[in-house]
C-alpha cells in the first residue's frame, strides 16, 4: 500500500498571521492544507492519508475535509512539540492502520503544489531502492561560513535542495524514529536526516521548482501567482 503522512503542526510565526496557522490560510476560498491534501487524494496510487495537526485545530480540519469531499484521510492525530515528534505521532497511527511494508510519503502541509508525477516517482523509487528524497537543483551559489567569514564556495552543480515528499518503507521509518526517541535524539530537521543518521541510503527523485514550501508572506504571493498561472493555462489551453 501507499500512504501519505502530511504534517501540519506549525503555528506560522514567520507568516505574521494573527488569526490562524499558515496551513489554514485561504487562496480562492480554499485553505492551503486542502490544496496539499487534494494532491494525494486525487492520486490513484495513494491508498490512505494520515495527518498530524495542531490539536486545537483538528475539529476545524475535520470540517474542511467534509466540506471539500476528502475521503482518503484515515486518521488525524495531534502534532508534537516539533516536526520530528509530529511525524512520529503520525507514523505511530499509520503503523496501526497499514502494513509495515507500505510506502509512506512524508509531506509538508504547506507544500501544496506537489504534482502527481513527483508522487509517482517517489513511490517507484522507494519500491525499487528503499528510500526516496525529492530534490531540486541548487540554482544559486552555495557557500560555507564560519564566524562570519566564507570559508568555502561549493560548486552548485554538485548540490541539490531537499524538498518533499520524502518516501520510505513504513516499518523502516518507524523503527528509525523509535530508535531516535529511545536515544533522546529529537532535533533531526527531517526524516531524511534521521534515516541517513541510522545508515539508510537516500535516493534522489528530481522534483519541480513549483513545489515550494509556504513559510513567509512572499511564499504565499508566489503560491498565488503559480495557482493563477495554472488556472489561466487550463482556461486558455496553454501547455
Amino acid at each position: 500500500m501507499n500512504i501519505a503522512l502530511i504534517f501540519a503542526g506549525g503555528t506560522g510565526q514567520r507568516m505574521n498571521s494573527k488569526t490562524r496557522p499558515k496551513q489554514f490560510l485561504e487562496l480562492h476560498g480554499k485553505p492551503i492544507i486542502i490544496y496539499t491534501i487534494e494532491a494525494f487524494e486525487r492520486h490513484p496510487r495513494i491508498d490512505g492519508i494520515v495527518i498530524a495537526c495542531l490539536e486545537p485545530w483538528i475539529p476545524y480540519l475535520q470540517n474542511l475535509l467534509k466540506r471539500f469531499g476528502i475521503t482518503k484521510v484515515s486518521a488525524i492525530v495531534p502534532g508534537g512539540a516539533n516536526g520530528q515528534e509530529s511525524i512520529y505521532n503520525g507514523l505511530a497511527k499509520a503503523s496501526e492502520l497499514y502494513p509495515s511494508e507500505s510506502v509512506v510519503l512524508v509531506h509538508d502541509g504547506v507544500r501544496p503544489l506537489v504534482n502527481g508525477e513527483t508522487i509517482s516517482a517517489c513511490i517507484n523509487k522507494t519500491l525499487e531502492a528503499g528510500s526516496a528524497i525529492t530534490v531540486v537543483p541548487a540554482i544559486e551559489t552555495v557557500v560555507r561560513t564560519e564566524d562570519g567569514v566564507i570559508t568555502e564556495i561549493i560548486d552548485r552543480h554538485t548540490c541539490s535542495m531537499a524538498r518533499a515528499p520524502q518516501a520510505f518503507i513504513l516499518g523502516e521509518l518507524v523503527a528509525a524514529h523509535e530508535q531516535a526517541k529511545a536515544e533522546g535524539l529529537d532535533d533531526f530537521i527531517d526524516s531524511a536526516s534521521l534515516m541517513r543518521h541510522y545508515g539508510h541510503p537516500l535516493h534522489v527523485v528530481e522534483g519541480t521548482p513549483e513545489n515550494i514550501k509556504i513559510t513567509t508572506p512572499s511564499d504565499f504571493y508566489e503560491f498565488r501567482a503559480l495557482v493563477d498561472a495554472l488556472e489561466d493555462s487550463q482556461i486558455f489551453g496553454i501547455d
